[in-house]
């Protein structure tokens, strides 16, 4: 199946965890820091705060556009996205908690809309079968 780009984003990084990170665009312009609880020195975002970042907004456009169809607001609803840096052997692998919150209906119903917008965001699809994920209604 042929894939129609809608959109591409440019970010250019330098300097690895300890470096910096700056968009074509230069909205985006971080200095990256590997956090304390690898050794590094802390004080600045790293990747998995990014891709964290990145993941909760992408997640809750899925969740909104199954919800409209469901007819089920979710306007108020949120997601915690905790990326976290695993040791595996003599590698590493990252893993991934999505904590969802959506005030107004049932935990079994929020736990099945979760489920489906895991099942339909680009993120979510991107880590399939290649990070341990958990999509848990709180």
């Amino acid at each position: 199946m042929m894939m129609e780009k809608l959109y591409t984003a440019e970010v250019t990084a330098t300097g690895g965890r300890d470096g910096h990170i700056k968009s074509g665009d230069g909205i985006l312009d971080l200095e990256l820091r590997k956090p304390k609880e690898l050794g590094g020195q802390g004080g600045a975002t790293n990747p998995e705060e990014l891709f964290a970042a990145a993941w909760g907004p992408c997640y809750l456009g899925a969740l909104g556009s199954i919800a409209e169809r469901e007819g089920v607001d979710v306007s108020e609803a949120n997601v915690k996205v905790l990326v976290s840096f695993n040791k595996d052997g003599n590698a590493f692998a990252l893993s991934a908690d999505l904590d969802v919150h959506i005030p107004g209906i049932s935990h079994e119903e929020a736990q099945a809309l979760a489920d489906k917008a895991h099942r339909t965001c680009p993120y979510s699809k991107a880590t399939k079968g290649n990070i341990e994920v958990r999509v848990t209604a709180v």
